[in-house]
């Protein structure tokens, strides 16, 4: 026992001290043609092992796996049970492509079943020296006699087909533990804890931070709470849909994972390391290697022939599970260790509708879209469940109102709102399911200029020209009738009070900019009044601008850190004074988005600290000033030099952030110009008194020195900037 609990220390120690900083992506670990890891386990694990308890406990399951591994392998004639798994796959979006469908999920079901049980074609293929057929090959394709079972029962007990879906901005925060909590709180079937001795429970998100997958092994100290499950990218989900064949074995290789199965390397995420020779992945029968990114078959850096068609690689090649593995695996399902040793039973599986017990006893839908600008296409997505056979669709006030395919797609000409109704049959049994105000088609967008003080509307969900998005269902922006900025009224997020992580949007209806020419800008401006609760505050407003009427949301600027504000308000804010208002001026909305389907929104994401106001919306049109650039004097405008004008960041990149004050509103012209007199960039700028910050686009800029000339009532400053 005590060499047995030395070796375990050993591995321990290989994966801290081999395991990189996993902040950032590792392009070393990066498989050819990807821009993201493949897998992050092990790094995940690192993060966990500078935790002295967890180290503690982790040495103590995997002694006890080990016994239950070798207990198994010493059996006489074994009786090989084929393990049923109940999974879910919960789907957390943000209303775009992530949001894949059924079918991609199913697809990818399929997979990860066909591989576990050595139902893959491509299993005859692989290297002579791991064929079955060859009497010298030791390590051989394996059938693990494990099954993934969609579950059809919620911890409820209601009826679901096995997917949930959850829409909210977590999908791309890449944080784990944030993300699982926002579908606990919000997804469409039940909103508690999906425990992880009863389900396997797969995450499919935009993002999980710079990985295509991750999970942790059977640990007594994760336990069997919900997170006790696998993360996945949606685009590594199937090989249909988003997802492509060659990403479509990401699932079987995270599985592997979370059966406790290393990489075949050994305990680290980095393939190509010639010191991974003197690893080992706790398997007897897998060969010495260290790891591929491609399906390299030659590869034999430690001697022998490495496996690189192994699941547990990063080949593009990998087909197959080895028998050690397969002891491996089978026993993390026969040890309490994590409580994986439940899933199985037939208790778990008659309680989670895993039992292949089904039947039609709901009819569901979804769409890919809601709120939609007129003669815009909707895609609807049957979700109903189970054993589904026939559909009939009515869709009033559509182009086309009703319809009898699985998944139709949907025109909408005039503005209003509309209900959806679907009835389902299996033969015998039909459902119907009516959604009323389901669709929602926005009247035609606001022309410019447009002025937005919200002084014509009592509430924002009363208002035609707004929506909030909450994920929390917590504090939101809402009429504020107490404070504006030189009036009565402004939008307020009451964020002081509230606690940990929360994002919050406001969004627009259309605008339409149809009528914009080649030689005009486009400029959208706003005020806003913010302070920080303590100078630790990370909190951060994003603007967001969309030319598909909010089907794809691009971001255009990101206020934090000391530009949000380097004011702090130890108690809740509010602006009383017109220098409280900073006025925001963004002139990067270029032609991609000069048509009748503009939108914008405002993002803030809060983290404990204070309350955020706008106001005064501004967007406008304005074509570039003919006047000629001369030499000006800097001191005689000194009502802006002495407040002080400040552009950044000096040297700049991407864009400027110019910021001044001035003592009353006005046009003020901002010209970018070379060394020889060129002007870049002339936008004119509707300044208003206060503090008002200016962002330019310098991305096409070439590398070099260029002046920033600010002109107001024929006064101007110049300042020189350097461009990367």
């Amino acid at each position: 026992m005590k060499i047995k609990l030395l070796k375990s220390i050993k591995l321990i120690l290989l994966i801290i001290i081999s395991s990189n900083v996993f902040a950032q992506i590792d392009l070393g670990n990066v498989r050819e043609g990807e821009s993201v890891e493949y897998c992050l386990q092990h790094k995940k694990m690192h993060a966990l092992m500078q935790n002295p308890d967890f180290l503690k406990q982790f040495i103590l399951d995997q002694e006890s796996l080990k016994q239950t591994e070798e207990f198994l392998s010493n059996q006489v004639n074994p009786q090989r049970v084929v393990y049923k798994i109940p999974i879910v796959f919960h789907v957390l979006h943000n209303g775009g492509v992530e949001n894949i469908t059924n079918e991609q999920i199913i697809d990818g079901l399929s997979i990860m079943n066909r591989d576990f049980r050595l139902l893959n074609a491509d299993a005859n293929n692989v290297h002579n020296d791991f064929k079955a057929t060859n009497p010298d090959a030791t390590c051989i394709p394996s059938d693990i006699e494990v099954e993934f079972v969609l579950a059809t029962k919620a911890p409820n007990g209601v009826c679901f087909s096995g997917i949930t879906r959850t829409q909210s901005s977590q999908s791309y925060s890449g944080d784990g533990g944030a993300q699982v909590n926002a579908i606990i709180n919000g997804n469409d079937v039940y909103n508690g804890e999906w425990a992880g001795n009863k389900y396997l429970n797969i995450f499919v998100c935009g993002d999980i931070g710079g990985a295509a997958g991750y999970t942790y092994k059977p640990s007594g100290w994760i336990g069997t709470g919900m997170n006790n499950g696998i993360w996945i990218l949606s685009e590594y989900v199937g090989s249909i849909g988003t997802g492509t064949i060659g990403r479509s074995r990401t699932l079987t290789h995270e599985a592997g994972h979370w059966l406790n199965l290393d990489h075949t390397w050994g305990p680290n995420n980095n393939p190509g390391n010639a010191t991974s020779c003197n690893d080992d992945d706790a398997v007897n029968d897998t060969p010495n290697t260290i790891g591929v990114t491609s399906c390299n078959l030659n590869e034999s850096t430690c001697g022998t022939r490495a496996n690189v068609e192994n699941y547990m690689d990063y080949s593009y090649c990998s087909k197959m599970f080895s028998n050690g593995q397969k002891d491996r695996m089978r026993a993390a399902l026969n040890n309490s260790t994590g409580g994986r040793n439940n899933l199985w039973t037939s208790s778990n599986l008659v309680a989670t509708g895993a039992d292949g017990d089904t039947y039609l006893c709901a009819a569901n839908f979804y769409s890919n879209m809601t709120k939609i600008c007129p003669g815009e296409q909707v895609k609807f997505f049957d979700n109903s469940y189970n054993n589904v056979t026939g559909w009939n669709w009515s869709f009033p006030g559509a182009t086309v109102t009703s319809s009898i395919e699985r998944n139709p797609i949907i025109s909408y000409n005039s503005p209003g709102t509309y209900p959806v109704t679907l009835t389902v049959t299996d033969g015998n049994v039909s459902l119907t399911k009516t959604v009323e105000s389901y669709i929602n088609v926005l009247a035609p967008g606001a022309t410019l200029p447009l002025i937005e003080g919200f002084e014509n509307y009592t509430s924002i969900a009363t208002s035609n020209a707004w929506e909030t998005f909450n994920p929390q269902n917590n504090a939101t922006f809402q009429i504020n009738t107490a404070t504006g900025h030189l009036s009565s009224k402004c939008v307020k997020l009451a964020n002081y009070g509230q606690s940990g992580s929360n994002i919050d949007e406001l969004i627009s209806s259309s605008v339409d900019l149809s009528d914009i020419t080649s030689s005009a800008n486009v400029t959208l401006s706003f005020r806003y009044s913010y302070r920080k609760r303590s100078s630790t505050n990370t909190e951060k407003l994003f603007v967001l601008l969309s030319g598909n009427c909010g089907s794809t949301w691009e971001i255009r600027k990101t206020l934090q850190g000391n530009q949000f504000s380097e004011l702090i308000s130890s108690t809740a804010w509010t602006p009383s004074l017109e220098e409280h208002w900073t006025t925001v001026h963004l002139t990067n909305i270029i032609s991609q988005y000069w048509n009748e389907n503009f939108r914008y929104k405002f993002r803030f994401e809060g983290q404990g600290g204070n309350n955020l106001y706008l106001d005064n919306i501004n967007i406008y049109a304005s074509g570039p000033s003919e006047e000629i650039v001369g030499g000006g004097n800097a001191s005689v405008y000194e009502n802006i030099n002495s407040k002080g004008l400040s552009i950044y960041p000096n040297p700049a990149e991407n864009e400027i952030s110019i910021e001044y004050l001035a003592d009353k509103p006005n046009v003020s012209t901002i010209q970018i110009i070379d060394l020889l007199g060129k002007i870049h960039s002339n936008e004119s700028i509707n300044s208003e008194a206060g503090h008002n910050l200016v962002i330019l686009s310098t991305d096409k800029l070439s590398s070099g020195v260029y002046l920033v000339k600010i002109k107001l009532d024929g006064n101007e400053v110049v300042k020189q900037i350097s461009i990367k």
